[in-house]
């Protein structure tokens, strides 16, 4: 698995790989699409890796996963399976669940994911409130995005997980567009504010620094376990790929800008070049040998 790997690597370095990891994954699955080896679509996570691995890194055996359709990064940060991912996408039978979820909807243990906006948190909850009642140290922690905010089930989930005080981590992923719908033409008032009528705590931040990230998650994901009670993490961050393969209506310079600002560019400035590049040039080989293998399979 990728994510146990180079454990012995110092913190900045690692955390880089596991994100050039991700972004080499998605990038040859968008290389796959319009090579015609895929079918279907796809949503990739580009632009956002910092969040995936700066939360999954404090999380502990035990601990479940949930996800939406952009689920790739998440899955990765916390598994490492990169060929069970890239066989399940090819419709593999090989794939972790036999070719049948594709690229939204994931099933392992401890993970899943749902194509359907909001349709995750309520299990969410379920899971976190189970592992509670049978007196397990586990949390749950579901990652949505500003787009699911205008879910019902959401905020029926809310209500329920501060009543009844589940270990839930919930993680906004605000990219400031829903599909091609900028945020302020979707989503009215406060955001930290809708978290906050429940009675569940907000930390907001705007960053796409996975360092920052990570310091803000340690706290809260200690914060759900020691509580055993919901709290929300924001991070305004920001999508730099289509919502779904080749769907985007943003301005380009507004894109443009945001390339200049992205988690690796971040993270590479704080390593010597002949670390990024001897990583870039490893995790190229691991992606190789991952669609390679794939390829091959029934």
């Amino acid at each position: 698995m990728i994510a146990a790997v180079h454990t012995d690597e110092p913190r900045d370095l690692r955390l880089y790989r596991r994100m050039r990891f991700i972004r080499r994954f998605e990038e040859t699955l968008l290389d796959l699409f319009d090579e015609g080896v895929l079918n279907g679509t796809t949503h990739a996570c580009i632009g956002q890796e910092a969040d995936a691995v700066g939360v999954i890194e404090h999380l502990r055996e035990g601990d479940h996963i949930f996800s939406n359709h952009r689920c790739h990064g998440h899955y990765l940060a916390r598994t490492g399976d990169a060929l069970g991912l890239m066989a399940e996408i090819m419709g593999k039978e090989a794939g972790v669940c036999a070719g049948i979820g594709g690229s939204q909807h994931i099933c392992a243990p401890g993970f899943m994911s749902n194509g359907v906006q909001g349709g995750i948190v309520p299990t969410a909850a379920g899971i976190a409130l189970a592992m509670k009642l049978r007196g397990a140290d586990t949390i749950s922690v579901v990652f949505i995005g500003d787009g699911t905010l205008g879910e019902g089930a959401v905020y029926e989930t809310l209500n329920i997980a501060a009543l009844w005080q589940v270990p839930l981590l919930i993680v906004l992923e605000n990219n400031e567009w829903a599909q091609s719908t900028p945020v302020s033409l979707n989503t009215a008032g406060s955001m930290a504010a809708r978290f906050e009528a429940f009675g569940i705590p907000v930390t907001e931040t705007t960053t796409t620094d996975v360092l920052e990230i990570d310091r803000l998650a340690q706290k809260e994901v200690e914060l759900v376990r020691s509580l055993n009670s919901p709290r929300a993490l924001i991070v305004n961050t920001y999508r730099l790929c289509h919502h779904s393969k080749s769907d985007d209506h943003r301005p380009e310079a507004e894109v443009a800008i945001r390339w200049q600002i992205e988690p690796l560019v971040i993270q590479r400035a704080r390593l010597s070049e002949a670390d990024w590049r001897r990583v870039d040039s490893e995790v190229d080989e691991q992606i190789a040998e991952v669609v390679a293998t794939a390829r091959a399979l029934p």
